[in-house]
């Protein structure tokens, strides 16, 4: 077995499934060139020599420590090093410190080098901060720069998913989808299958089926026997002028069905064709609808075959009025009736076998069209065919093509496994061709937006290939249900839908594959993923976090990027995208040294990264496939992972020099947590780990026996205790002998906070409800953890709150107080809720650190002065309030004025004696929390244990639906909550939509019932669905027999 390597293969494909990620580095423009790209191969072999002759000497290595201890005893600037836990990477006293490191460089590159650029060079090799470094420290920085600018050269591919969604036809009766059409207009979003046998099924944009329809059978039929179809389809098009479908069948005819967005039904059936048609196109001009359409079909005998409608808007054809039947039927040789709407024209031969691909380009009025004949596979004419056409010769013809106006390209493929780019005026050899499939090419579609191909095999395997490199990005094995170890699964001629911009409203490009009966949904980049520059503007922010030892602060995105910030100016560093895949990060932690980062994700991945230069140190091994919500570092870099796993798990990255590192589950956790955990947060002081579920209990734990030590819960008040959002340690009271007896543990629960003490008798000395507001939750805290002089809460409503907590729950009494602490501060940080909270110490001075899910970071002053947010146009200097974002928050703070005063006019009229809300800073914080404190008296004695929670409840205030509140609603914790309700793809929430299970009797008796209807995708089966009982309206209702009457009952029983 590999050292390093996963003991779970199931979860080492959880890595092996994302996409590939991006890094992008913001340098200063006085740094220079990036270590990698200024040594050259005759450097590195002289720096190897140079440190293979290296001894350290005495007084070197005292001054290399004195550097490294001063420089890590200052105020943790740029210029310094972080402080080292001395482990790892083997160095020792065997490597080079800062002083010969750069003596070394100077004799290798020369004497003008700078040393900032040499200073860089060498925090960057030196992972761990131990202040010295060797060759192999060296090479693997090297290897990993050149890996990771290797891949940054190489563009990434459109495809998003890591794994499609796929979608049963299950009214295809076990038949082949021909071809999927989608309808844009009218909206919204629609598709439209057509299987061989003729069934229709229209789908949403979600792919949940909303209605089936089967073709007419043949009019020449008497009796039951005319509803049937007997045929098969060839092909479908969509006609987006008159919202038609035309669908081609082997009974060389066309059915002709409306599209409109309550009804699917057939009108028109148009048959009596001489040939049977193969491939359809349709071309109608979108600026001018009044002017005449065109129906395209090449046919089995390779011909072709122009249908022109000259008044779409009046009408296809001639429609005598008729009582006998809704369906128009019109005889082929019969058209000439039609003249004044229809416009005929037959050209044979154009081909020697049937045509397979029928594509007009209106600008210039081409018409092309492939075959599987090796003389005339792809023929490119004109639609006067009055021109010599371009003729390809392709040996074993063209199974299919593409073609791309604004780059003169045509793509083919076909049974030899070769992907061909071609210059549409260049028949003699194509451009390029693109090996990789092993079997043959079904379809080929161009992706302009980005510059790539796709093509799809009859193995079911989709390639993503670069236009301008020829290279394949990425290979997708589709696992379709229907396919089967050694045999080939069955396709028609026209696998994809490609629906590229420009698109309706917010519809996202995507792919659609189909394979015998199942489709195949991919997501789609708008743009190349390559050119991009920011990594999450505008993302909701999951997380975020302040290094002391570099100065920086990381910000971590629902879109899986990671960014590094420079605090003092705002200027950004670092970008990693596509951290962990597509999944969304939950929560980040710091090694030891503050100079590595931890990021856990939603899917139980969990990573190391170096702040300095982004590459991927650690692949972490998952414990299952589910969230990981909390990370933190214990003595000497042992990191401990919690989630909702429910289990505790420990890795080592001390000395780790493996890229996957397993996971320690010696933890006596199992089955010690009932719930999923939620927060974890670590106290060295007194040597304990206290972890939090989603059930309302938290766990002390002792990191010496790895063993639960005590459980602590609040009292429920309905049976059911809320879950904890947040756990914080005061570090400053658990060092101090004097008062780690006191409260040292804060615990936030639906807004409520709770101090706990936990070193001598276990009570809860203090609790009070933070957030303004009720109903509202606290789901970040953090102190001044030098002094835990103050607590700065951010609840779910975007405010931040600085509490006083300097003499609060230090007196040991068994009764816990509910009064509020002094509240020093106030003010309303974001427009989302709150889910990072951080008090930062820089140049003698507390700053704030706030995320929120509004795709928002920025820092405050304790006074509450915006100094700014990070992606901002405008960089800030942080010692000159000169530069801080006054007019911004001003602003904000007026625009929050008018917001509340439209509140407080409402709740005046509605209840005199409501408490009033904070009106930005210009409010008196201390009247707020006066006020605050005379609400939570008129509803909790100071004495008793009545539950904080249940106390805000019974306040009643009338609130006004806001944007904040609307943001809010897709915070973490609401969509954590939603998705306990998701199992595969079944949805709890729309099963049991008025919040339970009832039996129809409960259902009468309700006292006050809603309209409402299942929703679209409501997981039933289609027989089912069919014989149940369907009720509309309250009259129906009340019209539904549920009971058998009397006289039945006789009649019955007679």
């Amino acid at each position: 077995m590999v050292r390093g390597g996963l003991r779970r293969t199931s979860q080492t494909g959880l890595y092996a499934a994302e996409r590939r990620l991006w890094l992008w580095s913001f340098h200063n423009p006085g740094c220079g060139d990036s270590p990698g790209d200024k040594l050259s191969l005759e450097h590195l072999q002289l720096l190897r020599e140079a440190f293979t002759r290296h001894t350290p000497s005495d007084g070197a290595s005292r001054r290399g420590a004195r550097l490294h201890r001063t420089q890590t005893q200052g105020d943790g600037g740029r210029d310094g090093w972080s402080a080292g836990d001395g482990g790892g990477g083997g160095t020792g006293e065997q490597g080079m410190n800062f002083e010969e490191f750069r003596d070394a460089l100077s004799s290798v590159i020369g004497p003008e080098i700078e040393d900032g650029w040499v200073e860089r060079f060498f925090r960057e090799i030196d992972i761990n901060g131990a202040g010295r470094v060797d060759w192999q420290q060296l090479s693997s920085f090297l290897l990993c720069h050149y890996a990771e600018r290797d891949a940054s050269s190489k563009p990434g591919d459109a495809v998003l998913d890591a794994e499609p969604q796929i979608r049963h036809c299950s009214h295809n009766k076990r038949e082949p989808t021909v071809r999927v059409v989608a309808v844009t207009h009218p909206p919204p979003l629609r598709y439209i299958s057509v299987s061989k046998g003729g069934q229709l099924t229209v789908w949403n944009s979600r792919l949940h089926i909303l209605e089936t329809l089967g073709l007419a059978g043949d009019p020449a039929e008497e009796g039951p026997n005319r509803k049937r179809f007997k045929g098969w389809t060839t092909d479908a098009v969509y006609m987006g002028d008159v919202h038609k479908v035309v669908i081609a069948t082997g009974c060389r005819d066309f059915h002709f069905v409306s599209v409109t967005p309550t009804a699917t039904f057939e009108d028109i059936h148009l048959f009596g064709f001489h040939n049977v048609p193969t491939a359809l196109c349709y071309w109608h001009d979108v600026k001018t609808p009044e002017r005449r359409s065109l129906l395209l079909w090449g046919d089995e005998k390779g011909g072709i075959h122009l249908m022109w409608f000259l008044k779409p808007s009046e009408g296809l054809f001639e429609n005598p009025f008729s009582e006998e039947s809704s369906l128009q039927t019109i005889y082929m040789p019969t058209l000439g009736d039609h003249s004044r709407l229809v416009s005929y024209r037959h050209i044979p031969d154009i081909h020697q076998e049937p045509i397979n691909r029928v594509v007009f380009d209106p600008e210039s009025e081409l018409i092309m069209t492939s075959s599987e004949s090796d003389t005339s596979s792809v023929v490119i004419t004109h639609a006067s065919f009055r021109r010599d056409p371009y003729v390809w010769k392709i040996d074993q013809g063209v199974r299919c093509f593409d073609y791309s106006r604004p780059l003169r390209m045509v793509v083919t493929g076909g049974f030899d496994p070769v992907v061909r780019l071609w210059n549409q005026y260049v028949v003699a050899r194509p451009v390029a061709a693109l090996e990789g499939h092993r079997t043959t090419v079904l379809d080929v579609a161009i992706y302009q937006p980005v510059g790539q191909i796709f093509s799809y095999s009859k193995d079911a395997e989709l390639r993503v290939w670069d236009i301008s490199s020829h290279r394949c990005l990425r290979t997708l094995h589709l696992q379709f249900p229907c396919l089967q170890p050694g045999r080939t699964p069955e396709h028609c001629n026209f696998p994809f839908l490609l629906l590229s911009p420009p698109l309706p409203g917010k519809t996202q490009p995507h792919l659609l594959v189909g394979c015998k009966d199942y489709l195949a949904l991919l997501r789609l980049a708008e743009r190349g993923r390559g050119g991009r520059t920011g990594g999450g503007e505008g993302v909701a922010l999951s997380c975020a976090l302040y290094s002391p030892a570099l100065r920086q602060v990381v910000t971590g995105s629902r879109d899986s990027s990671v960014s590094v910030w420079d605090v003092e100016t705002g200027r950004r560093r670092l970008t990693v995208s596509n951290a962990h895949g597509e999944e969304e990060l939950t929560c980040m932690a710091l090694d030891s040294s503050h100079r590595r980062l931890i990021t856990g994700a939603r899917n139980g991945t969990i990573k190391v990264w170096d702040l300095l230069n982004g590459h991927n140190l650690h692949k972490l091994e998952p414990v299952a496939n589910s969230e990981v919500t909390g990370v933190v570092c214990l003595h000497d870099n042992q990191l401990l992972a919690v989630g909702w796993s429910q289990r505790l798990a420990q890795y080592d990255i001390t000395g780790a020099k493996d890229l996957y590192v397993r996971a320690d589950m010696s933890w006596k956790s199992a089955g010690v947590h009932k719930s999923d955990i939620l927060a974890v947060c670590h106290c060295p002081a007194l040597g304990v780990v206290a972890t939090a579920s989603h059930d309302g209990e938290v766990i002390v734990w002792r990191l010496d026996t790895q063993g639960p030590l005590l459980r602590l819960q609040r009292d429920a008040q309905a049976g059911v205790a809320p879950p904890v959002d947040s756990l914080l340690f005061l570090q400053h009271r658990a060092g101090d002998r004097r008062r780690r007896s006191r409260a040292v543990l804060v615990s936030s629960q639906a807004g409520c906070l709770c101090f706990w003490n936990i070193a001598g008798h276990t009570h809860t000395p203090g609790q009070f409800y933070a957030p303004d507001q009720p109903g509202e939750c606290v789901l970040e805290l953090s102190s001044d953890q030098l002094n835990n002089s103050i607590l700065v809460s951010g609840d779910t409503t975007g405010w931040l709150q600085v509490w006083d907590i300097s003499h609060y729950a230090l007196d040991n009494t068994q009764e816990p107080v509910c009064e509020r602490p002094p509240l020093l501060r106030c003010w309303k940080a974001h427009m989302g809720a709150l889910v990072s909270v951080e008090v930062l110490e820089h140049a003698d001075r507390l700053v704030f650190l706030t995320a929120s899910v509004d795709g928002s970071a920025g820092l405050w002053t304790a006074d509450g002065e915006h100094v700014g947010s990070f992606g901002q146009g405008t960089l800030w200097n942080i010692t000159d309030p000169a530069t801080y974002q006054r007019e911004k928050q001003t602003d904000m703070t007026e625009e929050i004025d008018e917001e509340e005063e439209e509140e407080e006019e409402e709740r005046t009229e509605s209840d005199q004696s409501a408490p009033s809300r904070v009106k930005g800073q210009a409010s008196d914080p201390v009247n707020r929390g006066q006020t605050s404190q005379e609400e939570w008296h008129s509803e909790v004695s100071v004495g008793s244990q009545t539950d904080c929670s249940s106390a805000v409840e019974s306040i009643d205030l009338p609130r006004k639906i806001s944007v904040c509140q609307y943001l809010c609603e897709s915070s973490s914790v609401a969509l954590r909550r939603e998705r306990r309700h998701l199992f595969g793809d079944i949805d709890l929430n729309k099963l049991f939509p008025v919040g339970g299970p009832c039996c129809p009797y409960q259902a009468l008796v309700l006292q006050e019932c809603q309209e409402m209807s299942l929703p679209e995708d409501l997981p039933i089966n289609p027989w089912k669905r069919s014989q149940s009982v369907w009720c509309t309206s309250g009259a129906e209702l009340s019209s539904l027999q549920l009971s058998i009457n009397s006289s039945e009952q006789k009649q019955q029983a007679t």
